[in-house]
């Protein structure tokens, strides 16, 4: 049966759509002085990819955030003078993602990063940006992932939040496939399976001899965003 022009068959759709992964690789930050901001990302110990001009008077600089799948770039000219660029310091709400909130702050702060406090929303989370009000000093005061912040800025005023997830939310993980992007992130899934093994010994009264097997069940179901073992 022939496909009418501007329509697609379902397969069609199914293999262009659900087919195909869809990586998000590259946020563009708009910066006023590229040096400036190159030595910023620098001190943070972020990887430098790329520093390069392709055409006179252009420079495009690539950073990307230790164990990120996701880089940024910024630099002079990057689109062409015809097209319009967004301000300097106008993106708000880029994540970082941490295991350990109050860790990755202390690192900021020894780096010099004027890092807020540790902070959450009174009620949701539009607390999280720039001119909402809701900001409560501490950590999420229920154990568990997604609400704990830490909020801070480049030099133009581009806005950063490292926000503490320790167990995703079911369907944002593949259950089928466990991985981690450092050794610090696996350490600290370690150090809670490790606490929480301690509570399960505990209940039961008697120490696990099948502990590895616990420890793998806690591992993987919390980073598929599944029930953790008891």
């Amino acid at each position: 049966m022939p496909v009418k022009s501007g329509s697609r068959s379902n397969g069609a759709k199914d293999a262009s759509v659900a087919g195909v992964d869809l990586k998000l690789e590259v946020v563009v930050i708009p910066v006023s002085n590229v040096d400036r901001a190159k030595e910023f990302y620098a001190k943070l110990g972020w990887r430098l990819d790329a520093d390069v001009s392709s055409v006179p008077g252009s420079r495009l600089i690539q950073f990307t955030p230790p164990g990120s799948g996701c880089s940024i770039q910024f630099g002079a000219n990057l689109f062409g003078a015809t097209v319009p660029t967004a301000a300097p310091g106008s993106l708000q709400g880029l994540y970082l993602i941490v295991s350990d909130i109050a860790i990755a702050r202390a690192g900021l702060i020894a780096l010099g990063v004027n890092a807020s406090e540790v902070f959450h929303c009174a009620t949701g989370y539009a607390c999280r940006f720039p001119g909402n009000d809701g900001r409560v000093a501490g950590p999420q005061p229920q154990p568990g992932s997604y609400g704990s912040f830490v909020s801070f800025s480049d030099p133009d005023g581009n806005g950063w939040l490292l926000q503490e997830v320790t167990a995703r939310l079911p369907g944002r993980v593949d259950p089928v496939a466990t991985s981690f992007a450092s050794a610090s992130d696996l350490a600290s899934v370690l150090r809670r399976a490790a606490a929480a093994h301690g509570q399960h010994e505990k209940r039961i009264g008697h120490a696990d001899p099948n502990w590895p097997d616990w420890y793998a069940e806690y591992i993987v179901r919390g980073q598929a965003g599944q029930e953790l073992p008891q």
